[in-house]
């Protein structure tokens, strides 16, 4: 009798051993289950064969714990159907994701920033190596409340004790953003209000992003480039005529610059998406001066050991800068693209234009600058120049 894996009681009847017992869905497609040895749920595993290599597809499916016992056939018939039509139109199997470390992985592979804060919070803890199919609420809630007690770095000084603080909540919501987004897309969100639930545990902190309030106006920017020195200071001003992420200027080559038609492409920022913006004259001299006589690959902004800026090596010219021109000593890289935009908003350029400019959402303008008044007539970027 052929072996029936929609039955409840039929799967709980089967012998554990380390091959699947196996259901043919048609030809070339089997659906294939597990027990367990300690008395879980048991395993789904799909397999497919592939013609062209003259081999079987194997994927593990997991065990739908968050699925009522009469549904999991179901769910996972429709996944093994899906991985035989993938196989038979020339796909490519995805690579096996079975802990949280490999879900972080397979995320990151567009997505750079992301990454790096794998890198920092995820890889090294316990949770990495916590498979998906047992990822449970309790397991995300520790990794969550040992993110929360680690101090976030405000300086790293080459003398004395490293300058620390409580980490932010805007900052957890950051951190724990980037994990949500990676398990959302190899897992489905638990029953509510179970063990099963992963996803409530990253639930973001309500009304954490507070408004940047230090701005410094066009004079005071000015005193700062003047200030800064002779290496640093085109870096400096470009922060001070875009409203770019300091990473994203930084990450800028002399190929992204287009002289005879004065575009830049973005490609590396938080959004992971590249974009093409037409600059003023001014930013478009200062790119163009920076671009002369340097191959499309090199740094357009450039240290003087030739590398890219990064935050660790612009935090020291800019602190530096800051203090000799008397400058309230909070300010920072990204204060200057808080007070670009915040020029921009108040002159009344569109939202929308800003935040393509920018790299962010209108929604984001509207929530952090959308207090101040721009009753002022339309200007050009090119206007707030320095």
């Amino acid at each position: 009798m052929a072996l029936d894996l929609s039955r409840v009681g039929e799967r709980e009847r089967l012998k554990v051993q380390r091959e699947p017992h196996w259901q043919r869905l048609r030809a070339g497609c089997f659906l294939g289950f597990r027990p367990s040895k300690r008395g879980g749920k048991g395993t789904w595993i799909a397999r497919a064969y592939d013609e062209d290599a003259g081999k079987y597809r194997v994927k593990s499916l997991g065990d739908f714990g968050t699925l009522p016992g009469n549904e999991m056939f179901a769910t996972a018939k429709k996944e093994a159907e899906a991985l035989a039509e993938l196989v038979e139109a020339g796909g490519q199997v995805r690579s096996k994701v079975e802990t949280v470390a490999d879900a972080c992985r397979e995320y990151s592979k567009a997505r750079p920033e992301a990454g790096h804060r794998f890198r920092r919070y995820v890889y090294d803890d316990p949770i990495a190596k916590v498979k998906l199919s047992k990822l449970r609420r309790r397991h995300v809630k520790e990794w969550r409340e040992r993110l929360e007690d680690q101090p976030a770095l405000v300086s790293r000084r080459k003398e004395g004790e490293p300058i620390q603080r409580k980490r932010a909540p805007s900052t957890v919501n950051r951190d724990m953003a980037v994990l949500r987004a990676a398990l959302a897309k190899v897992l489905s969100p638990g029953a509510p209000n179970s063990d099963a639930a992963w996803q409530e545990a990253l639930k973001a902190v309500q009304n954490a992003n507070g408004r940047r309030t230090l701005y410094l106006d066009r004079g005071q920017r000015r005193k700062l480039v003047e200030k800064t020195d002779a290496i640093a200071a085109p870096f400096v001003r470009g922060l001070c005529l875009l409203p770019l992420r300091p990473g994203a200027l930084a990450a800028l080559t002399a190929g992204d610059f287009d002289k005879r038609t004065a575009e830049l492409s973005i490609g590396k920022d938080k959004t992971g998406k590249p974009r093409r913006i037409q600059l003023p004259t001014e930013a478009a001299k200062l790119l163009a001066s920076q671009a002369a006589s340097k191959l499309p690959g090199a740094p357009l902004f450039m240290r003087a050991i030739g590398k890219s800026w990064d935050k660790n090596s612009w935090k020291l010219p800019i602190a530096a800068a800051v203090a000799a021109a008397g400058l309230p000593s909070a300010a920072t890289a990204y204060t200057l693209r808080h007070s670009t935009i915040t020029d921009l908003v108040s002159a009344g350029l569109p939202l929308l234009t800003i935040a393509q400019i920018s790299g962010t959402s209108a929604e984001m303008i509207e929530r952090h600058y959308g207090h101040l008044s721009s009753d002022a007539a339309v200007k050009a970027l090119g206007e707030l120049a320095l």
